[in-house]
C-alpha cells in the first residue's frame, strides 16, 4: 500500500488515491463506533474478531466495576479493540502517507499494526486490572495480561485455522508485549518506531490511551479537552522515533493530566475501590471451589473467564461458596465496606513508602472498646502519576520545530509555562472498615498510625461523627 504526501503549512496532505481507499473499504466491514465513526474491517482482522475468543471481550467491561458508580461505565474491551484497531491503522497510514518511502513501510508493518491494535487486549482478565494486579497477587501467581494476549493469538489462529504468516504473528506478539525491551535484536530495517504505535514503552504516548481517555470521558459523562486528533495529524519520525510538533507541547501534556484526572475521579474513586475490595475478597474466597487461578495459564480455559463470575458465585447453591455470595450479596445491596479515611503521602516519603496493610493498622490500635482483627480493615493504596511514576513523562518526549526540519529535541517545562506540575506522582492510602460497626474504632487506628509514622495526622479531613457510629 505504498504512497507518498507532504506537508502544507502544518496540514496532512496525502496522495492516497480516492479509488484505492474506496476499493479497500469495499473489501472491508463497516461497524460503527460512537467515539470514531465508520470502523472499517479488513478480511483478515475480521477472522480473529468472529471467533468466540475476541468476541469474549464484549463481556469484559473497559471499566471493570466503575459502573456501580458511573451507570453509564458499561461499555466494553470489545468496542476499546476495535477503535485501537482504527487508530493503529490511522496512525501508520499517516507516517506512511508522508514518510512511507523514506522509512520503507510496507504491507507488512501496515497489517502487523493494525492487528496489534486490534488483539493487544484478546487476553486481558474480568473486571478491568483489578483480575490481575489485585486478585491474582493475592492468591501468589504472577502473571500479565500482555503475555496471556500472546498466548490467546497463538491459540486463535491453531483453533481456527487461521491462514497468516508466521512471522506477521511473531511482530504482532512483540508490538503488543511490547516495546523496546521485548523486541528482538536491533538492526538496520527493524523500524523501532513501529512499536511506539500501540504500547508505547519509550515515552507512553500511543493510540490505546488516545482511545481510552476519550472512550472512558464520554461514557462517565465527563467532558473531555484532550484532542489526540492533532498529535495524530502531525506526528512524524525522526532517527527512528515518533517525534510531535514543538507547538503541540501542551496538548501532551494534557493527555498525561487528562489521564491522571481520570485515575483520580473515576478508576480510584473511593468507592469504587470499596467495591474492588470487596470483589477481591469473594474471588479469593471463590477461588479454589472455581479454580480461578489454576486456568489462567492455558487459553482453552482462560478464555471462558469474563465477567460473569460474579453472577456465576451469585446464583450458585454451592455451600462452599456462601462466603463469596454473602460478599456480593452485600454489593448489590449497597452495604459496602466503609470509607474511614484517607491521606496523600508527604512528598519527602515516597521514595522508600511501602504499602500499608491492614497489620499496621490493627497494631496501631490503642485499647479500646473493641478488639480490631486484620480482617475486619480493608486498605486501598492508590497511586496516581502521570504514567511514569515520579518521573515528567515529558522529559522522555522529543519534539520537532516544523516539517522542514529533521532535528528532533527535549523541552523542558519551565520554557513553556511556569503553571504545569513540578511534582508528577500522589501515593494515597484509603482505609475501609469491613463492619459498619468498626468505623469509629478502625478511623481511630487509622489516626494513630499516621501519627506514629509522621508524628502527625496527614489526612485532610476528619472522618464525619454520622460514619463513625453507624449501626
Amino acid at each position: 500500500m505504498g504512497a507518498s504526501g507532504r506537508w502544507n503549512d502544518g496540514i496532512v496532505t496525502s496522495y492516497y488515491s480516492a479509488s484505492s481507499l474506496a476499493l479497500d473499504r469495499r473489501l472491508s466491514k463497516c461497524v460503527r463506533d460512537n467515539v470514531h465513526g465508520n470502523i472499517y474491517l479488513d478480511k483478515l482482522s475480521l477472522k480473529f474478531v468472529d471467533t468466540e475468543q475476541f468476541q469474549r471481550l464484549r463481556e469484559l467491561k473497559q471499566l471493570g466495576l466503575t459502573h456501580y458508580v458511573y451507570p453509564g461505565a458499561v461499555h466494553s474491551r470489545f468496542e476499546h479493540s476495535l477503535g485501537v484497531y482504527w487508530l493503529a491503522g490511522q496512525a501508520i497510514h499517516t507516517i506512511n502517507a508522508h514518510q512511507g518511502l523514506e522509512l520503507g513501510i510496507d504491507r507488512f508493518d501496515i497489517q502487523t499494526v493494525k492487528l496489534a491494535g486490534l488483539l493487544h487486549d484478546v487476553g486481558h482478565g474480568p473486571f478491568s486490572h483489578l483480575f490481575e494486579r489485585a486478585f491474582l497477587p493475592r492468591v501468589n501467581v504472577n502473571w500479565s495480561h500482555e503475555d496471556m494476549s500472546a498466548k490467546m493469538i497463538d491459540y486463535i489462529v491453531d483453533v481456527h485455522h487461521i491462514e497468516i504468516d508466521a512471522e506477521v504473528v511473531k511482530k504482532v506478539k512483540e508490538l503488543i508485549v511490547s516495546s523496546l525491551e521485548h523486541a528482538s535484536e536491533k538492526s538496520v530495517n527493524e523500524k523501532r518506531f513501529l512499536y511506539d504505535i500501540v504500547a508505547n514503552g519509550r515515552n507512553g504516548i500511543d493510540v490505546d490511551k488516545f482511545d481510552y481517555i476519550v472512550r472512558d470521558s464520554r461514557a462517565c459523562g465527563l467532558g473531555c479537552n484532550f484532542e489526540f486528533q492533532r498529535l495524530m495529524e502531525t506526528m512524524r519520525v525522526i532517527d527512528d522515533e515518533i517525534c510531535y510538533r514543538a507547538k503541540d507541547y501542551l496538548t501532551v501534556q494534557k493527555l498525561f493530566s487528562t489521564r491522571a484526572d481520570l485515575h483520580r475521579t473515576v478508576y480510584m474513586h473511593a468507592k469504587v475501590k470499596a467495591i474492588e475490595l470487596m470483589v477481591v475478597d469473594a474471588l479469593t474466597k471463590a477461588n479454589d471451589n472455581l479454580g480461578l487461578a489454576s486456568s489462567i495459564q492455558e487459553p482453552e480455559k482462560y478464555w471462558k473467564l469474563d465477567d460473569s463470575i460474579l453472577k456465576r458465585i451469585e446464583t450458585s447453591d454451592n455451600q462452599e461458596l456462601k462466603e463469596a455470595r454473602d460478599l456480593i450479596l452485600r454489593i448489590r445491596r449497597r452495604d459496602l465496606y466503609q470509607f474511614c479515611n484517607e491521606f496523600s503521602v508527604p512528598k519527602d516519603e515516597l521514595e522508600h513508602f511501602r504499602n500499608v496493610t491492614p497489620q499496621d493498622i490493627v497494631c496501631s490500635q490503642v485499647n479500646g472498646g473493641v478488639t480490631l482483627e486484620e480482617e475486619d480493615v480493608a486498605v486501598s493504596n492508590v497511586k496516581i502519576d502521570l504514567t511514569r511514576g515520579r518521573k515528567d513523562p515529558l522529559e522522555s518526549i522529543n519534539f520537532f520545530k516544523d516539517y522542514e526540519s529533521n532535528d528532533k529535541f527535549l523541552i523542558q517545562n519551565d520554557r513553556i509555562s511556569h503553571l504545569l506540575p513540578g511534582f508528577y506522582q500522589d501515593m494515597i492510602v484509603r482505609v475501609y472498615s469491613k463492619k459498619p460497626e468498626l468505623v469509629d474504632a478502625v478511623s481511630k487506628a487509622f489516626e494513630n498510625f499516621q501519627v506514629k509514622k509522621y508524628g502527625r495526622k496527614a489526612q485532610v479531613h476528619e472522618t464525619p461523627e454520622k460514619k463513625k457510629h453507624r449501626r
